[in-house]
C-alpha cells in the first residue's frame, strides 16, 4: 500500500468499500460458507492491489480473480469429498442413499467450459446484467446471451441425466 500515491490509495479504499460487500455476497452464494467467502474476497482484493496501477477495469479483474479462487476452492472440496468417499466405501451401504439423486450443482457448473462458466457465474450468481458481464469479459452482448443459453442447456441436460 505504501507504493500507491495518496490519490491511488483513496481510489483503492473507495473501490474496496463500494465493491467488497457485493463480491463477498457473490462468493458466499458460490461456496456456501461465510468464512471461506470472506477469505476468497480478501485474497481477490489483495491480488488486485498488486496490479492496481496497470488496470483499466479493476472490477472485471477482481471478479476474474475471485472466479478462479472459487474454482480452486471447489477443486479442493471435490478432492476432500473423494477422499471421504474412499474412506467410507468400506463401510456398510446406506439403504436410503440414492447416488443418482445426489446432484452436485457446483460440479456441474465447474464442468462447463470456461467461456460458458464465467458469464454464467457473473450473471446468475453475481447478479450482473448481460451488458455488465459483456463489458467485464470484453465480449459482445449477443455472445454473452448465447453463452448463457448454451450454459443453461448444458446444465439442463446434465441435470436430466443425473435424475435418470
Amino acid at each position: 500500500m505504501a507504493r500507491l500515491r495518496t490519490s491511488d490509495q483513496q481510489a483503492v479504499e473507495d473501490f474496496f468499500h463500494a465493491s467488497y460487500p457485493r463480491l463477498a455476497g457473490w462468493v458466499r452464494r458460490l461456496v456456501d460458507d461465510d468464512e471461506t467467502a470472506h477469505e476468497i474476497a480478501s485474497e481477490a482484493f489483495t491480488r488486485l492491489l498488486s496490479r492496481w496501477t496497470g488496470l483499466d477495469n479493476p472490477q472485471s479483474y477482481l471478479y476474474m480473480i475471485a472466479t478462479n479462487l472459487v474454482r480452486d476452492h471447489w477443486r479442493k472440496a471435490g478432492r476432500e469429498r473423494n477422499a471421504i468417499r474412499v474412506l467410507t466405501a468400506a463401510g456398510p451401504a446406506d439403504p436410503a442413499y440414492h447416488p443418482a439423486q445426489d446432484v452436485d450443482v457446483r460440479a456441474l457448473i465447474q464442468a462447463l467450459p470456461e467461456r460458458l462458466r464465467s458469464p454464467f457465474l457473473l450473471h446468475y450468481y453475481g447478479g450482473f446484467g448481460v451488458k455488465e458481464v459483456a463489458a467485464m469479459l470484453g465480449r459482445p452482448e449477443g455472445t454473452i446471451k448465447a453463452d448463457l443459453f448454451n450454459a443453461r442447456a448444458r446444465l439442463k441436460t446434465a441435470l436430466g441425466e443425473a435424475g435418470d
